[in-house]
């Protein structure tokens, strides 16, 4: 594959590991689009959104499921042309079930820390919870299905089939600031998004990066996903990157400058997130760094090695 003349077109689009990687990326996200697309006229008639009221646990559920689907099956149709386990693009390995667990204890750890912060220093007001033990129950439990949805999806869509083909073709950390900024991106069509929110996303999207980096899965990162998007949305009833949702435990309102209490955008809109996302880096250092091998570490800054086992 190699030795292909220059004159023959292919050797653009074939490389030494069958399909190059930037042409195999688009094609998953092209496969994405349209499978996303392609079921849409079954998925319009469930949702009911209105954009002006809070978004329902039902709406959100039928979305999340919407679209992890969409991304499980683009992911399927490129490891079966790559002859490929599927789950080989983040999910295979030891230890998932700890990660996960550990994610998710980390990520409601995180984002109390930021929003108790916000709270001490007067830019968020909490209100005691104003409804009953059941509803608040009913609506945990749907709202944690709907997060723990989110995570599988924004995960695999983002850092799963895309981060480990990028690794394979341009490097590992240079694919990472690729999927970050384009993470980032993708968070700019929430309704009351910020610019601090956004650049919050992208960072949260290299933090996660990061967990893939040491671990070689994306288990922690789903469940540390999971969980902020959880306890921000149903625990203490903050905007999530915009977005409002009905049925929460406590109530929360921003005071003060947007630019600390992150307004409309929630906890991600304020720039409290950024030293907490670099406190949290430098614990996945200190618990990772020192003990793990990086299974990239033969393509941190290029191409993987066509025999690398992760590739």
């Amino acid at each position: 594959m190699d030795d292909l003349p220059r004159r023959d077109v292919t050797w653009v689009f074939l490389g030494p590991q069958r399909l190059r990687a930037g042409w195999a990326v688009l094609l998953f996200a092209g496969f994405w689009w349209m499978l996303l697309n392609a079921t849409g006229f079954l998925i319009g008639p469930l949702l009911h959104i209105d954009p002006d009221a809070p978004l329902t646990p039902l709406s959100a559920l039928t979305v999340e499921v919407w679209q992890l689907g969409s991304a499980i099956a683009a992911t399927l149709v490129m490891s079966l042309l790559e002859r490929k386990p599927a789950l080989s693009y983040g999910y295979s390995g030891r230890a998932r079930g700890a990660r996960f667990f550990f994610g998710m204890v980390w990520g409601f750890v995180a984002i109390s820390v930021l929003v108790l912060a916000l709270w001490r220093l007067g830019y968020v007001s909490l209100e005691k919870p104003v409804v009953g033990a059941g509803y608040a129950l009913h609506h945990a439990a749907l709202w944690g299905l709907v997060f723990l949805l989110t995570g599988f999806f924004e995960e695999s869509l983002f850092r799963g089939y895309a981060q480990f083909t990028l690794a394979r073709g341009i490097g590992f950390w240079w694919g990472a600031l690729l999927v970050a900024a384009l993470f980032g991106v993708f968070h700019h069509a929430n309704p009351g998004e910020s610019p601090v929110g956004l650049v919050a996303a992208g960072s949260v999207g290299l933090v996660f990066c990061l967990s893939l980096w040491y671990t070689g899965s994306l288990w922690w990162a789903v469940g540390f996903h999971a969980a902020w998007d959880w306890g921000q949305t149903f625990f203490y009833g903050t905007a999530d990157s915009g977005m409002v949702a009905q049925g929460h435990w406590l109530r929360e309102q921003p005071a003060g400058a947007v630019l600390w209490s992150g307004g409309s955008t929630g906890p991600e809109g304020s720039v409290l997130i950024l030293p907490l996302l670099a406190v949290i880096a430098l614990g996945m250092w200190l618990w990772w760094g020192r003990r793990l091998r990086s299974p990239f570490a033969g393509g941190a800054w290029r191409a993987m090695d066509p025999r690398d086992p992760t590739d």
